[in-house]
């Protein structure tokens, strides 16, 4: 039987790609954009198509859009919550109104188009829902500040949000892809903070001439990372976490490594930390 799935940011970099594999498997797909006739033209026409309108930020768009689905197809299998974008930056120059834009697409999205979809799943008495994080949800990374708290925050939110649906028999899974060759880095996805303080001028000119000489020249692909998700989403069960790529297998590694050595450094100090038990 083919799946019914929900893709938001499907009109462009790895959410199209995302779109084309979840087609070519013959499975259906809502594919969603906050420009609609763009998302269309990028994918071409199918008949297992439906594009709909998805600003992820507007919680009224994900209502409207899971019902346009369900008239569509009558069920939602898959949800992936792929929309995103990156502020970059020192965070003494981000602004305060950065940072809210950041979380509110990277993190409050995802979550208005979950808490959409979860009573659409909840009634089927299954779902799967994969949010697509990054290494930076992991692993802080200087210049990233708002990017990797908007991430950490979506790792910790899906981790927490497994539990709580699992007796309904829907499924959660966290992706954590290295530097795939999307469209993140494009200057219609990347802002960037003011340059206002000139104790960051050095350190800010090496970092935007590094990000920006690295867009197209990633090593992932994110075709593959797409064919990817269709196998696991085959499989009998999720697995909670997957982490995409050789690198980012390797940067995760030495985290789990520096957490281990800091826990060996102190774990004396930090055992010791329990009421005295009284005689």
């Amino acid at each position: 039987m083919s799946k019914i799935w929900m893709i938001t940011g499907a009109g462009r970099g790895m959410g199209l790609d995302f779109a084309k594999a979840v087609l070519a498997a013959g499975d259906k797909l809502v594919a969603t954009g906050r420009n609609p006739q763009r998302v269309a033209e990028a994918i071409g026409q199918s008949e297992n198509l439906l594009v709909v309108t998805l600003d992820v930020t507007k919680p009224a768009d994900a209502d409207s859009a899971v019902k346009a689905a369900l008239e569509r197809f009558g069920r939602i299998d898959v949800l992936v919550n792929n929309a995103a974008n990156f502020y970059a930056g020192y965070f003494e120059e981000l602004t305060p109104a950065q940072m809210d834009l950041q979380l509110a697409s990277n993190l409050i999205g995802p979550m208005n188009v979950t808490r959409a979809v979860l009573p659409v799943m909840r009634k089927q008495g299954s779902g799967k829902i994969i949010s697509i994080s990054s290494t930076a949800g992991l692993l802080g990374f200087e210049f990233c500040s708002a990017y990797s708290a908007s991430k950490f925050a979506l790792d910790g939110w899906m981790e927490s949000l497994q539990p709580e649906v699992a007796p309904f028999g829907i499924e959660t899974m966290v992706v954590n892809p290295g530097f795939f060759r999307t469209e993140l880095l494009t200057d219609e996805s990347t802002q960037y903070a003011p340059q206002s303080m000139s104790a960051y001028d050095e350190r800010r000119a090496q970092h935007l001439a590094f990000w920006k000489s690295a867009n197209g020249q990633q090593s992932g692909d994110p075709a593959k990372l797409a064919q990817a998700l269709i196998t696991l989403v085959n499989q009998p069960e999720l697995p909670r976490r997957f982490i995409a790529g050789a690198d980012a297998i390797g940067m995760v590694e030495q985290k789990i490594a520096l957490l281990q050595q800091q826990i060996d450094a102190y774990r004396e100090l930090s055992s010791s930390l329990a009421f005295d038990l009284k005689a």
